[in-house]
């Protein structure tokens, strides 16, 4: 019989692994947007009966019966430092389809945020809830080296985890290069580019839009940085002046949404 290469073996031994991911959402409006959205596949819920009075609304449609627990007694494997607030619900990762399902002519605006190896969980919550308020189609980030789906970063986003496509992709320089030959021209934040978002924005005149964020610190890698068409920076009033990532992609969104 004839050996299997090592990147067949590979790739088998993360879809495996994927097919058996699971995740656990706390907090009320975490696992109220889940459970009323019909595309998250449920598996097992964990309430006290004050968080299953108040989600009453959502139970009834959501299609599973709750285990409900004394509050000493919520054994579920999250953090003991949580605030779950007494609701807890593992799911399944959602599976939202390709990129050029979701991007070339989705829902939204022809705008998308990538984010280039942003793991704080915290960050990407708050990019996810920043995108849905300006319309964005899509969060996209690399696989490795990114956060994935959890039950802090649920939380931060606060419901936009069930409603805006976070696409983990496999290589970010070639996912960048799939959305320019969309049509969308490729942003790259960077503190000290002599141009603003707002400006390339302008001189775009409505073509899709790409904002490409990179982690605080070290900001973009090399490679991204060269596949980007051009690099632009958020104005600032003072001499100097920085933003978290998630702050800045905000702003950029903003921008780019009003720019148009």
């Amino acid at each position: 019989m004839t050996k299997k290469p090592s990147w067949v073996i590979d790739k088998e031994r993360a879809k495996r692994a994927s097919a058996a991911e699971t995740v656990w959402l706390f907090g009320i409006h975490a696992v109220r947007d889940a459970l009323v959205n019909p595309a998250r596949e449920k598996l097992r819920l964990v309430l006290t009966k004050n968080a299953a009075d108040r989600l009453a609304d959502a139970l009834a449609t959501a299609g599973i019966e709750p285990e409900i627990v004394e509050p000493r007694n919520f054994n579920v494997p999250i953090d003991p430092e949580s605030v779950h607030q007494g609701a807890a619900l593992e799911v399944k990762p959602l599976a939202w389809g390709s990129v050029a399902d979701i991007c070339a002519a989705g829902a939204g605006l022809p705008l998308v945020v990538l984010l280039d190896r942003v793991t704080d969980p915290h960050n990407v919550g708050a990019v996810l809830r920043s995108a849905e308020v300006f319309g964005a189609r899509a969060v996209i980030a690399p696989h490795r080296h990114s956060a994935p789906e959890t039950g802090a970063l649920a939380k931060t986003a606060s419901g936009s985890l069930e409603r805006q496509p976070y696409l983990r992709v496999q290589n970010l320089s070639d996912t960048m290069e799939d959305l320019r030959a969309m049509g969308y021209t490729l942003l790259g934040l960077d503190g000290e580019a002599p141009k603003t978002v707002g400006e390339a924005v302008a001189e775009l005149a409505g073509r899709p839009v790409a904002l490409v964020m990179g982690a605080e610190g070290p900001g973009l890698r090399e490679k991204t940085r060269e596949t980007c068409d051009s690099l632009v920076r958020i104005p600032f009033a003072a001499e100097f002046g920085s933003l978290n990532v998630s702050n800045a992609a905000a702003v950029a969104l903003y921008a780019a949404a009003v720019g148009r």
